[in-house]
């Protein structure tokens, strides 16, 4: 498949304020390692191949677990997944499925039920943030298997370690 446009170099500013959105998601307080399943699971329904390859590697330099990344396509039969994690997945896949059944109040309630008024509102942020890129990168057929994380699990290690000197 042959990449028909790059749309960082084509549109600078407006994929600027789609990276704008991603600073913003890393300062809430949502934890990383659930805004990576969030971006993994919309990336999956999407079928963004591109975007799948950095979600999974994004996550497992953050120290993921492999079992946990196989098993975000059936979540729900899957014992590893916090209650807290399986509330941002499904209300992940509502949104992401928006079309079908738009947002049932069940998923609301349940959501809620594990993230404050903000974080819902900051983990809907995250969706829409995927779901634009994922439609970017199957739009322009942004090649998949190139993506090299930015920061390794040892590099991560070495911050934690300067921190605390």
């Amino acid at each position: 498949m042959e990449q028909r446009l790059d749309y960082s170099k084509t549109a600078p500013d407006g994929i600027g304020i789609l990276r704008q959105l991603e600073r913003y998601l890393k300062k809430t307080g949502l934890e990383p390692d659930l805004v990576e399943l969030v971006k993994l699971r919309a990336s999956q329904i999407n079928g963004c191949a591109y975007c799948i390859d950095m979600h999974t590697k994004d996550a497992r330099s953050h120290g993921e677990s492999e079992q946990r990344l196989y098993g975000v396509t059936a979540w729900r039969e899957m014992p590893f997944y916090s209650e807290r994690e399986r509330a941002a997945l499904v209300w992940t896949e509502s949104v992401t499925r928006i079309n079908k059944d738009q947002v049932p109040d069940e998923i609301y309630r349940q959501a809620s039920q594990h993230f404050t008024e903000k974080e819902m509102v900051d983990l809907t942020l995250a969706v829409i943030a995927i779901n634009s890129w994922n439609r970017l990168a199957i739009s322009f057929r942004t090649p998949a298997g190139s993506y090299q994380p930015g920061h390794p699990v040892s590099k991560k290690n070495l911050l934690k370690e300067a921190e605390a000197d």
